[in-house]
């Protein structure tokens, strides 16, 4: 009975993520127009604009944090509190899991320290020993506290739920970071990088330090997958880019990023006037948040500052709704993407420029309408001519939200693969 019960979440996931994503129609008629949880839908924003004077020294980046013994972290990953907590796929539904809110020590993109919270679950099996441990970079839920996915676990609210319950029946541990600024104190510094990397790795780091998760097999000897679609695909991707560097105690196996927005001024031009043009104002209050010297407020008019509000308090679907249809002409008096520190940040935050530490499983809809195909191709190329092992995943006729449930299932088949210390050959000449 126990073992029907974790699988059925998984049969249900595609129909169930759908309908969270409130998209119209049946579920076949949503992935095929779906227009969701974008994750790049920022383009328009985001990077570290050193040119403004906020941006960290270069030989700072990625900086490690100090090593720590079970229970005793400190710096980056360090545990500073937790309290139970509860996770349903969708709403009813409870599972033979144990979870816990977790609040961790994470860096900011200019390298200060901050607090970031997230959620840890694991199978309630009866598995003692070490067991593999996912760290899950959510897409797109907007910038309002009340969006953050620890808000919403409990009761089955959560978007992605159903895809993160695929990879507890599988038996792997998962904690789900909710990014800078959901649930802390300033906004959420939504499409900025190096924040949201951190932020990924950091939760890992936390989740293997939490003496409740110990005693069901999450300890710092747990090999380490990375995962995440459209926002997380991008957090997920940088996060396998700064991995070696900024956290090179994790036993990272492989990163599974779908719906990447590596290029955030080509995802830019496709979301501009369209039904997710909401997005780019989010991104662009994200970058803010990140280089409070963007000034933001100087480039909007009234309708942009009260399409901001929104932005900030509201969850994506809000959003979207607010900015639907809008250009960047409609909301501002002039065009801060002109502006050098504008584009400095948006250019700054381009994924592809780094190789990755362990093997990459990318996949991308041919049909997505929130991140263009050809930006998923572009870093797969980026990545093998570097040299590094690329398994690229091309599903046809998919949509954005359609390829992130399709998709699901191989990317944690991929790694299970990696967990079982299989060799990962790539398809980079294929």
């Amino acid at each position: 009975m126990k073992s029907a019960a974790r699988r059925r979440p998984v049969a249900a996931g595609a129909v169930l993520a759908l309908a969270v994503l409130g998209l119209p129609g049946s579920a076949a008629a949503q992935q095929a127009s779906a227009p969701a949880d974008s994750p790049a839908a920022a383009p328009s924003t985001q990077s570290a604009p050193a040119t403004a004077g906020t941006a960290r020294d270069d030989t700072d980046r990625h900086k490690p944090g100090k090593a720590g013994k079970p229970g005793e972290r400190t710096g980056p990953g360090e545990l500073i509190a937790s309290e139970p907590s509860s996770f349903q796929y969708t709403p009813g539904a409870p599972t033979p899991t144990k979870a816990w809110k977790i609040t961790y020590r994470s860096t900011s993109a200019g390298g200060s320290s901050n607090a970031v919270t997230g959620t840890v679950i694991v199978p309630d099996d009866g598995r003692t020993g070490p067991r593999p441990l996912i760290t899950y970079a959510v897409g797109t839920v907007g910038l309002g506290d009340k969006c953050a996915p620890s808000a919403g676990f409990p009761d089955g609210t959560t978007t992605e739920a159903p895809l993160v319950n695929a990879a507890l029946v599988r038996g792997y541990a998962v904690v789900v970071t909710d990014y800078e600024g959901l649930g802390t104190p300033g906004d959420h510094t939504y499409m900025v990088a190096e924040a949201q990397g951190s932020a990924v790795l950091d939760a890992a780091r936390a989740a293997q330090h939490l003496p409740e998760a110990s005693g069901h097999g999450v300890v710092p000897e747990s090999p380490v997958g990375i995962m995440g679609y459209s926002q997380g695909g991008g957090a997920s991707a940088k996060a396998a880019e700064m991995a070696a560097s900024y956290a090179p105690e994790l036993n990272v196996k492989g990163t599974a990023s779908g719906g990447v927005p590596a290029d955030l001024t080509a995802v830019a031009d496709s979301l501009d006037g369209g039904d997710s043009a909401g997005y780019l104002l989010m991104a662009a209050v994200g970058q803010n948040a990140a280089y409070p010297s963007l000034d933001l407020d100087k480039y909007l008019n009234d309708e942009g500052r009260a399409l901001a509000e929104v932005v900030r308090n509201e969850c994506a679907g809000a959003a979207l709704e607010a900015g639907r249809g809008k250009t960047i002409a409609d909301v501002t008096t002039s065009d801060p993407l002109d502006q050098p520190d504008w584009k400095f940040a948006i250019s700054a935050q381009l994924i592809g420029t780094e190789r990755p530490s362990a093997p990459v499983f990318l996949y991308h809809g041919d049909a997505d309408e929130q991140i263009p195909y050809p930006v998923g191709q572009k870093l797969r190329a980026d990545w093998c001519a570097a040299g590094h092992s690329v398994e690229w995943l091309s599903l046809p006729g998919q949509s954005h939200v359609g390829a992130a449930i399709q998709g699901n299932g191989p990317a944690l088949e991929w790694l299970g693969a990696r967990f079982a210390d299989q060799p990962a050959a790539g398809n980079c000449g294929s």
